[in-house]
């Protein structure tokens, strides 16, 4: 991917809770000197990987669980130009909204499927993604003003960089099927609550529990014992730092912007895991 830095650097054209944009000035020195091939099954906006896309010198592996996240990052890499044909009919409009989010996205093309979810998500609340018990999206109307709903430029370069990338839905179980020695992962799973009443993490669809952390600290010491590098964030709990005992462990400062109210935002301590240095 290196012909990538011939070009002006991709950015995110989603909004995503939990995304790492901000972090990113905190981020880049601990990202490793040399990537060869890259790994990262829990994509969100896929801020990282269009921060690192120069300096991947192998291909890129990207996956989620979301299947409209996924048609959609496929969509842009495959159609930029028709995504964004499709995103040009959108309107900021609290009547247009609804009436988009309550469109079956099967009825649509690939193109048009993924306009619909770019605008449902630069234009819903703080871009969360949370569907009710049917699967339907259900995230409220956001207040903005003058929301930018289609990033052309943004588009055509993250095009351009998810060309030799590839995109898929495993899990993170899959990790170390699909890893070789040398490889780089990046984890950014939902984060560990702070505590019991904490919803931060409502944004994930099917949760991901005390055990789903657990089974991803067994991976990542597998990633460990096979040579591959990673680096993964989560909250600063107990828990986390039980479980990645023996790593490398730091500590970064987080904007949170999930609350309606500005009285829950703020700087909040993250922790970053990893097993190079």
């Amino acid at each position: 991917m290196t012909d990538t830095a011939r070009r002006p650097a991709a950015r995110p054209f989603l909004k995503w809770a939990g995304g790492k944009g901000r972090l990113l000035p905190q981020y880049a020195p601990l990202f490793p000197r040399e990537i060869g091939d890259y790994h990262e099954p829990f994509l969100g906006s896929g801020a990282v990987f269009f921060s690192l896309c120069p300096r991947i010198e192998g291909r890129a592996y990207l996956s989620d669980r979301i299947d409209d996240l996924v048609r959609t990052f496929e969509a842009v890499r495959a159609d930029a130009e028709g995504v964004i044909r499709h995103l040009g009919r959108h309107t900021y409009q609290r009547e247009h909204y609804y009436r988009v989010r309550a469109q079956n996205p099967a009825r649509f093309s690939p193109a048009g499927r993924a306009a619909r979810f770019i605008f449902l998500n630069r234009t819903g609340f703080n871009g969360l993604y949370r569907v009710n018990k049917s699967g339907r999206f259900n995230v409220p109307f956001g207040r903005y003003t003058n929301p930018k709903i289609c990033d052309v430029d943004g588009l055509r370069l993250a095009s351009a960089a998810l060309a030799r990338a590839q995109i898929g839905r495993r899990g993170f179980q899959d990790i170390p099927e699909w890893t070789e020695a040398g490889d780089f992962v990046y984890l950014d799973p939902p984060y560990q609550p702070l505590s019991k009443t904490s919803n931060f993490t409502a944004y994930t669809a099917g949760g991901f529990g005390e055990d789903a952390q657990r089974g991803l600290a067994a991976v990542c010491r597998a990633l460990d014992g096979a040579g591959v590098r990673f680096m993964l964030s989560n909250s600063d709990t107990p828990l986390i730092r039980k479980l990645y005992k023996g790593f490398d462990i730091k500590q970064v400062l987080a904007a949170r912007a999930i609350n309606s109210s500005t009285a829950g935002r703020g700087k909040i301590p993250e922790l970053v895991v990893r097993n190079y240095r």
